[in-house]
């Protein structure tokens, strides 16, 4: 759903506004609210996370963030998954994660759901590519598919359940299959 403010919000206001569940996204001065995560999307949301941390943080590769606000490039999106390097991970003096995020994730991902507008998604996976992202995903329960948005804009379409999911080159170690994800709704 989109907001349109009576009178236009900077990026600035738009960020002193308290937060809402679902979250809202500020994007070309509309305000966006993201729809309720059912259950497909959850799902894979909260065992890809888990997935790609399990790997990734122990050695302090990267880690990977569920709804995390992300802030750059005159947006302030919501990827469902947003995974940072270890060494881009913004943190204090004592080495504390910041709560503030202003930067680009290195991978986005998002998880369609059943009533979300898929162009407005893939334009904040595009805007996260300009901006330093070195791969998204766009993935889709309900057809069981993978849309891999590469740093150099050329796409691949993931369906076939043996396929082997493109990941960044900083997670080269992460494996996982179109049929490995989807199997986590059987689980």
């Amino acid at each position: 759903m989109v907001q349109t403010p009576s009178k236009p919000l900077s990026l600035d206001e738009f960020l002193q506004l308290p937060e809402t569940k679902p979250a809202r996204e500020f994007i070309n001065g509309q305000i966006i609210q993201k729809p309720m995560p059912q259950g497909k999307h959850s799902t894979v949301q909260s065992d890809l996370v888990l997935a790609v941390n399990s790997l990734l943080k122990p050695q302090h590769i990267a880690r990977a963030y569920s709804e995390l606000r992300c802030t750059f490039g005159g947006r302030s999106i919501v990827p469902d998954v947003a995974v940072f390097t270890w060494e881009r991970i913004p943190r204090d003096e004592n080495g504390k994660v910041l709560n503030t995020f202003t930067l680009a994730p290195d991978w986005t991902i998002e998880i369609l759901s059943p009533d979300q507008n898929q162009t407005k998604v893939v334009r904040n996976i595009l805007h996260c590519l300009a901006h330093g992202t070195q791969m998204g995903w766009l993935i889709d329960p309900e057809e069981e598919l993978v849309f891999v948005y590469f740093a150099d804009r050329t796409l691949a379409m993931c369906e076939e359940a043996s396929a082997r999911l493109p990941v960044p080159p900083f997670a080269e170690a992460f494996n996982l299959t179109v049929g490995e994800m989807f199997n986590w709704l059987k689980e």
